[in-house]
C-alpha cells in the first residue's frame, strides 16, 4: 500500500498508534481525530480544570483572531515562518466568479486571494492581552485566566507529536512581577506532579522559543539565559527526543507595553502562562500506556476517572 503524504512515516515509532487515533485528511500534520482520542482529550482537560484556581475567569476562544492584534503583539518579529493567515477572494461578483473558473480551465484560482483581517491563533492567550486593556488598569493583586483555542503553526511534520493544527490550554497570569514569578514557579512544582500522576516520565528543562531567523537567534539566546521559559519534556518511547508537552513562560512586560496594561500606578503590567499541548499530552498517554485505557495502571485510570 503507498502510503500518503499525511500518513506517519512507516519508520515512525509512533506510527502504530495512527489507526488508533487518527484518521487521514491528505495533509501533513492536520487529522480526523477517533472517539477514543478525544475520550482522551476530554479527560485530560478535565483533570487540569480540577488545578485551576478559583479566582481564574475562563475564555474560550475561536481558532481565528485579529490580523491587526496579533500584527501589534510583535509575532511576526518572531515566528513570521509559523504564521497561518486566512485569505478569500474580494472583489466583483465577477472577478470572484473568473477566479473561482480558473480553476476548472486547470488555472490556479489562489492567485486571487488576498489576506483577510483574521489570522490563525499561534498560541490561546494572544486574545487575552488587547480584550485585558480594554477594561482599563489592572486591578490590585492581578488577573487570571483560564484560556483554551484550537492554534495553528505551519510546520508540516508527519510526527504524531507534532501536529500543524493543535489544542492549547493556558492559565495565564497578570500582575506585579514577583506574582508572575510566583506564579510561575508554583506551577514548574505542582506539574510535575500531576505528570507522575499520569504515569509519565519527564525531565524539567529550561529552553527557548523557535524565534525565526539570525535575530531570533538572539532572542534564544537571551531567553534561555535570564530563564524566561522552561519546559516539561516527556520522551514517548525509549530513546526518543523528549516533545514539549508543557511549558511556563513569563513574558516580562512585553505585553503590558505593547497594549498598555497597567496597574493603578501607572507601572506597567508583567505577564506569563503555563501552557498544556493538549495533543501532545494525549499521544504521550497512547506512546507510553498503549491504546487501551482499560489496562492502563491503577493509579492513572484513577487520576483520569477512567
Amino acid at each position: 500500500m503507498t502510503v500518503s503524504a499525511a500518513e506517519p512515516s512507516a519508520n515512525d515509532p509512533l506510527a502504530h498508534l495512527a489507526s488508533a487515533l487518527f484518521r487521514d485528511m491528505g495533509v501533513e500534520g492536520v487529522y480526523a481525530r477517533s472517539a477514543l482520542y478525544e475520550g482522551m482529550i476530554e479527560k485530560l482537560a478535565a483533570f487540569i480544570t480540577a488545578q485551576r484556581d478559583p479566582r481564574a475567569e475562563v475564555l474560550r476562544f475561536p481558532p481565528v483572531m485579529s490580523r491587526k492584534q496579533l500584527e501589534k503583539s510583535g509575532y511576526l518579529d518572531s515566528f513570521p515562518n509559523l504564521l497561518g493567515c486566512v485569505c478569500a477572494l474580494h472583489g466583483t461578483e465577477s472577478q470572484i466568479r473568473a477566479a473561482a473558473e480558473r480553476y476548472k480551465s486547470g488555472g490556479d484560482w489562489t492567485a486571487s486571494l488576498a489576506a483577510a483581517d483574521l489570522v490563525l491563533s499561534p498560541a490561546a492567550c494572544y486574545p487575552v492581552y488587547p480584550l485585558v486593556a480594554a477594561r482599563g488598569p489592572v486591578p490590585a493583586g492581578g488577573l487570571i485566566f483560564d484560556v483554551a483555542a484550537d492554534c495553528f503553526r505551519r510546520e508540516p511534520s508527519r510526527s504524531l507529536d507534532r501536529l500543524q493544527s493543535f489544542r492549547m490550554r493556558e492559565y495565564v497570569r497578570i500582575g506585579a512581577p514577583d506574582d508572575i514569578r510566583a506564579f510561575r514557579e508554583g506551577w514548574m512544582n505542582r506539574a510535575q506532579g500531576l505528570a507522575d500522576q499520569l504515569g509519565l516520565p519527564y525531565t524539567l528543562e529550561v529552553a527557548s522559543d523557535p524565534f525565526f531567523g539570525r535575530v531570533g537567534q538572539m532572542m534564544a539566546v537571551s531567553q534561555v539565559q535570564n530563564s524566561l521559559k522552561f519546559e516539561l519534556l516527556i520522551p514517548y518511547y525509549p530513546g526518543a527526543r523528549p516533545t514539549a508537552c508543557m511549558s511556563f513562560n513569563y513574558h516580562q512586560a512585553h505585553f503590558g507595553e505593547v497594549w498598555g496594561l497597567h496597574d493603578d500606578r501607572n507601572e506597567h503590567s508583567h505577564t506569563g502562562c503555563v501552557a498544556f499541548g493538549m495533543d501532545r499530552l494525549a499521544v504521550a498517554m497512547f506512546a507510553i500506556h498503549g491504546v487501551d485505557p482499560a489496562r492502563w495502571p491503577a493509579a492513572v485510570r484513577q487520576a483520569l476517572a477512567l
